[in-house]
């Protein structure tokens, strides 16, 4: 196949690519927009100019999450438009097979990975981290506009007891807690004093909470500052309790490092990190399946069923990565197997198909 021929293929599918992704990021940001006002609309300070900035702040982490759909869709529409105007019929009767016609979009398609793990995950990361922020001051003093079963906890013991710390939301990947509550437990683990701060900031050696509120003995009284003492390091907080949505792709190995160094397994970081080395791949895998479903003869009609099964398979294959990935983090199989094994057996299975159907 000639260099022009495969350079009108690829930029087809770009183009095509990049509608989708536009499309879906402005039907995503008003549905988060919407969501999000109607959510913080009774709260102090609310106004509109920032509940847009706190969404457009966390379209790219969303879209990230969508890029794998963005990828099987641009790939099958790219296809069947293809094969609508015939130009998949005439590259075929010029000798073109569906290899070399397949080969631009699925490097169309690793690029797009490459790109959506190298520039679009990290502005993701901290555009949502700059997100959670706004949105924390907007929530400040409102612990109850979140349920409780959504509040992260965590226990440290030290010489004196232990204490179990919870808070409203995580911030600065994890070294930082919003509407924090300390229960200090003696050595008979009877809650001795509880401690609510505004905010609390983990130190060298303690927990810095400022604007606290101390519970004990029955009375309550304020403090601008107080400290409770920990031996807790900030690598087990970041592995315990920062989402690795949140670091950037750039920062998952040393972070890795870091946190193995000390003795854990920062298994959620490392499944995050091989996610994202396998992304690009994925996206190859998901460009043969949808190869699969949309390059049948336009006169023969595009069937219906099978595009609806090629959405399907790709569908089922997001969720095996999920599922898989689930199982990576809990540490049941190893990170880079949970995060390669979809992927290979996605690529096998269009490989297999076309091969089928191309060369019987």
């Amino acid at each position: 196949m000639g260099w022009t021929l495969g350079r009108y293929f690829f930029f087809r599918y770009v183009s095509i690519t990049i509608w989708f992704f536009l499309g879906l990021l402005a039907l995503v940001f008003l549905i988060d927009f919407t969501e999000l006002s109607g959510r913080t609309t009774g709260l102090p300070g609310f106004t509109y100019g920032t509940a847009f900035a706190i969404s457009a702040l966390r379209m790219p982490m969303i879209m990230l999450q969508t890029v794998p759909f963005v990828g099987l869709f641009s790939a099958m529409a790219t296809l069947v438009s293809l094969n609508r105007k015939y130009e998949l019929v005439i590259a075929r009767s010029a000798g073109v097979s569906a290899w070399q016609f397949l080969l631009p979009c699925c490097i169309g398609a690793l690029m797009f990975g490459v790109l959506s793990v190298g520039v679009l995950n990290p502005i993701a990361a901290h555009g949502f981290s700059w997100s959670e922020q706004m949105e924390n001051q907007l929530r400040a003093g409102n612990s109850n506009a979140v349920p409780a079963d959504t509040t992260p906890w965590i226990r440290q013991k030290t010489a004196s007891g232990d204490t179990i710390i919870g808070a409203r939301a995580i911030l600065n990947q994890g070294l930082e807690m919003a509407d924090a509550v300390f229960f200090v437990l003696d050595q008979q683990g009877n809650i001795v004093e509880r401690k609510d701060a505004a905010h609390a900031f983990l130190r060298d050696g303690y927990w810095e909470l400022q604007d606290v509120k101390v519970f004990k003995d029955g009375t309550i009284w304020p403090a601008t500052s107080d400290r409770v003492q920990t031996n807790l390091k900030p690598e087990f907080v970041q592995e315990r309790l920062a989402r690795p949505e949140t670091i950037p792709f750039y920062d998952l190995p040393g972070k890795i490092e870091v946190a193995r160094s000390f003795g854990l397994k920062a298994n959620a970081f490392a499944m995050q990190f091989d996610s994202l080395v396998a992304l690009p791949f994925l996206l190859v895998a998901m460009t043969l399946i949808a190869a699969t479903v949309s390059m049948r003869f336009a006169r023969m009609g595009q069937s219906a069923t099978m595009i609806l099964g090629g959405v399907l398979a790709g569908f089922l294959l997001y969720v095996v990565s999920v599922l898989v990935k689930a199982f990576g983090v809990a540490g049941f199989v190893p990170t880079a197997v949970a995060a390669w094994v979809p992927v290979v057996v996605a690529m096998f299975f269009g490989v297999t198909f076309l091969l089928y159907k191309e060369d019987g």
